[in-house]
């Protein structure tokens, strides 16, 4: 570096930003912090990280942006005790509307801090906040019910509630990692139609692939390689899709006989599909060794649309440091490269435990 970028970096004031970090990879904060020539202020909550940072556009096009569950610059930070404080919810809501009244926004969003918890107090603090902010803003914002109808690159005002204050920023959601405060949405594993962990993985990326092109439409038919014992197949024909689902192991007895099902018991390596069949999507979630699945997703990619989607499990076995982390994720990414596969985006979901999900279209 230069005596001249090493001034110019020097003079360069430093922006304070919020990352979460999911638990999975907290022993990589470290790395992750260090990867963004950032400096950590303070922990927040049980996954977030209030920092200082010189180049923000890196929790974008960093290693670490992987990492990165969801992402906020701060344009207003209020430390306190939000359950301690008199009228803290009316004083909150008028100094949001100070600052913020006068933006652009489509809308206001609010979060707590620890989603972890289930009966987190908090939660009725931030939507009744939501509520009161609303009262003072425009109308168009008062009627913005759904947070996915959100433009992704339009700005929204997001904020956090805990018990450490009040956080907030103005950032859209493409730019956020996500259309909810905080990253995604929470996906019950309760519902009558769930299998496994499986089929919350594939609705919660679905949720956010909205984040950067449209869902395949209804009746579009899915390639889904080892889905065993169907979590996946599961959610998918729930949400109307055709799926062919193959598999050495059998599927869940409670999904025989459903409606929009090909199921076929076979190695996914010895499957061909019957000549000139097109599917509109493809979705792997293989164990094993990373390339040895990419292999066979390219291969049977052939059978892909123009276009077509692919939805691929980036798992990390044998790899035990952020280096060798980035290191299989740059080999796969090569390899889906030559093979004729482009990167939409690639990142770490609430129910992705140590592994990302790479959401892939095929250009060849």
């Amino acid at each position: 570096m230069t005596e001249s970028s090493t001034s110019a970096s020097a003079s360069t004031p430093a922006t304070a930003c919020l990352i979460r970090i999911s638990k999975n990879f907290e022993h990589f904060a470290d790395n992750i912090i260090f990867d963004l020539g950032a400096t950590l202020t303070k922990r927040l909550g049980q996954e977030y990280f209030l920092l200082k940072c010189q180049n923000p556009q890196k929790m974008a096009d960093s290693d670490a942006a992987r990492y990165i569950r969801w992402n906020l610059e701060m344009n207003h930070a209020w430390p306190c005790r939000p359950k301690k404080m008199e009228d803290f919810l009316e004083k909150a809501a008028q100094a949001l509307f100070q600052k913020f009244g006068g933006r652009n926004l489509q809308g206001v969003f609010i979060g707590i801090l620890d989603p972890s918890s289930t009966h987190n107090p908090y939660k009725s603090l931030a939507s009744n906040l939501r509520g009161r902010t609303l009262q003072l803003f425009t109308n168009e914002l008062a009627t913005f019910k759904d947070v996915e109808e959100q433009e992704p690159s339009a700005l929204s005002l997001f904020c956090l509630v805990g018990k450490e204050g009040l956080y907030c920023g103005v950032r859209s959601p493409l730019q956020a990692n996500g259309f909810y405060p905080g990253g995604t949405k929470f996906i019950s594993q309760k519902a009558s139609h769930t299998i496994s962990r499986a089929g919350a993985k594939i609705a919660e990326a679905l949720h956010y692939l909205k984040l950067h092109q449209p869902l395949p439409a209804k009746g579009s038919h899915w390639l889904e390689l080892g889905a065993s014992p169907g979590g996946m197949t599961s959610e998918l024909l729930e949400r109307g899709y055709q799926v062919t689902a193959i598999d050495r192991a059998p599927l869940d007895e409670r999904l025989k006989g459903r409606k929009g099902l090909s199921f076929k018991k076979a190695d996914v390596a010895s499957y061909n599909p019957v000549p000139k069949t097109q599917f509109d999507s493809l979705l792997c979630d293989m164990n094993g060794d990373v390339q040895v699945s990419l292999k066979e997703v390219v291969r049977l990619s052939e059978s892909l649309i123009p276009g077509g989607l692919i939805l691929f499990t980036l798992k990390t076995p044998g790899a035990t440091s952020f280096k060798e982390c980035n290191s299989l994720y740059h080999e796969a990414m090569k390899s889906a490269n030559a093979g004729g596969l482009e990167q939409i985006a690639c990142t770490h979901l609430t129910y992705n435990r140590h592994e990302f999900t790479l959401f892939l279209k095929k250009t060849k």
